[in-house]
């Protein structure tokens, strides 16, 4: 893949400032040698002029840090030319953080400060006291979730540690704000002992609606989940398994419309058996899935399979019909009407999708790289979906926690269970008309806000009619 067919994005984006002196072309031999480096660029701006010179901002998508770099020194001998600094955009959005607390009040007289604090915050304490059901009124607990991690499962990363994982859960919270308007604030907590998070989410349970598990390692993840929803009575969610989990089951539902199919029919075979692999191979059973094979770093996962945890077993008993045994998805691959991937890059090859049933379906989730690239698997698939925003049919997360978090909240649920989720997955789905699902356009935009409204709509409802909800009826403060 030659530098210009590299897939640039802002995500690799650098802006360089230049001094130029003033000589008719030298701004277009620093443009074409950007370019003869495979930059895409964007904005060209005058900073200032100082006498003969000019300073510029030169903003330039790259593929990577090296391309990036490339790009930079490619100016460097350019005579007329000098490089004042070269800046990481990423770097510089994340200086500070990226979120900040604001008051909803403002505090500008003696009267503002006597209510907002002592004297008069008195009184709001002691009808909490009297009540503590109080408190989801008269406090922020109404619309906040705490977002806690150990840092153990970041992203593609793995174990970076709680302070490294802390700009995912900084962005994590701007999401919940931008798309739902939930206060949510990162919790990084520095211990990787299962009961010791245990204690520290409970004892800081008061002061939050909700809770959101984020990138904390299996099989740990499981113990964690299930202990605190049975232990606490304000909703815990593990976004990694469960939205990623509902956003798959909506694509899916859509991807069974455009292809004709039936869920009760359909071979699916699930390359990686994790968090996020387990949960979806039980949310796609619910929407009637009765044939998926799982295949993980264990091989396939079969009923007698000596290279599996607990959690693997568990998802063997109850998955893979016909016992089939094999070592890699290659294996079980041949006539299978989905792949669906959580896995790592480079797992299913261009024979593996040839292999597979007419209209084939692959959902290549890896990220950064993919299980395999679509514009390998395109000419042999019905359709094709990752989970980046550079290939149509963007399968994110997104589009599930604010809305679902949102709904929660909203009826103040003790719980987000099954029926919940289900209606999440089904409001994503239904967001986009039948009559115009096609193969490049089965899962919303992230940025269609009429999605978040939908999900959290149906997931109140839900809570109510499964018993799990506080509140029945919404007041105008919400």
């Amino acid at each position: 893949m030659t530098k210009a067919a590299m897939n640039t994005t802002s995500a690799n984006s650098i802006t360089i400032r230049l001094r130029l002196d003033h000589r008719p072309g030298l701004l277009a031999k620093a443009t074409t040698a950007i370019a003869e480096k495979g930059g895409n660029i964007g904005a060209i701006d005058i900073v200032r002029v100082e006498g003969k010179t000019i300073i510029r901002d030169i903003t330039v998508d790259t593929a990577s840090e090296a391309q990036a770099k490339e790009v930079a020194n490619a100016l460097k001998d350019i005579e007329g030319l000098t490089i004042l600094h070269v800046s990481d955009r990423v770097f510089r959005m994340h200086l500070g953080g990226k979120i900040e607390v604001v008051s909803k009040v403002p505090i500008k007289t003696r009267d503002d400060l006597s209510m907002a604090y002592t004297p008069g915050v008195a009184r709001v304490c002691m009808a909490i006291a009297e009540n503590p059901e109080n408190a989801w009124n008269l406090t922020i607990k109404r619309n906040t979730v705490a977002i806690v991690t150990d840092g153990t499962a970041v992203l593609g990363l793995g174990d970076i540690g709680p302070k490294a994982g802390m700009p995912v859960m900084e962005g994590k919270a701007m999401l919940f704000k931008e798309f739902a308007g939930v206060d949510a604030f990162p919790i990084c907590l520095d211990t990787k002992d299962t009961e010791e998070i245990i204690r520290i989410v409970k004892a800081i349970s008061p002061g939050f609606g909700g809770v959101n598990l984020e990138d904390i390692s299996a099989p740990r993840c499981f113990e964690i989940e299930r202990r605190l929803k049975a232990e606490l009575d304000i909703p815990v969610f593990h976004d990694d398994q469960h939205g990623t989990a509902v956003v798959i089951s909506a694509a899916f539902l859509n991807a069974l419309i455009v292809t004709g199919k039936k869920a009760e029919e359909v071979k699916v075979v699930l390359c990686g058996a994790g968090a996020a692999g387990t949960a979806c191979a039980r949310m796609l059973m619910c929407f009637g899935v009765k044939n998926l094979i799982a295949v993980d770093r264990c091989g396939v996962l079969y009923r007698g399979n000596p290279g599996m945890d607990e959690a693997r077993s568990r998802l063997a008993a109850d998955t893979n019909p016909g016992n089939l045994k094999g070592e890699k998805v290659s294996d079980v691959i041949p006539g299978a009407d989905f792949f669906i991937g959580l896995s790592a890059p480079g797992v299913l090859s261009v024979d593996d999708v040839k292999s597979m049933a007419q209209d084939a379906v692959v959902f290549a989730m890896a990220n950064p790289e993919p299980e395999i690239r679509p514009e390998l698997a395109q000419p042999h698939v019905r359709i094709m979906a990752t989970g980046r925003s550079d290939f149509p049919n963007q399968i994110n997360n997104v589009l599930a926690f604010p809305g679902i978090f949102r709904g929660a909240l909203d009826c103040q649920a003790r719980d987000i269970n099954e029926e919940m989720k289900v209606a999440a997955a089904m409001a994503i789905a239904r967001s986009i008309p039948e009559d115009q699902l096609c193969e490049d356009y089965i899962i919303p935009s992230v940025f269609d806000r009429n999605v978040f409204q939908a999900v959290a709509s149906a997931v109140r409802d839900a809570a109510i009619k499964s018993g799990v909800a506080r509140r029945h009826q919404l007041s105008k403060q919400v």
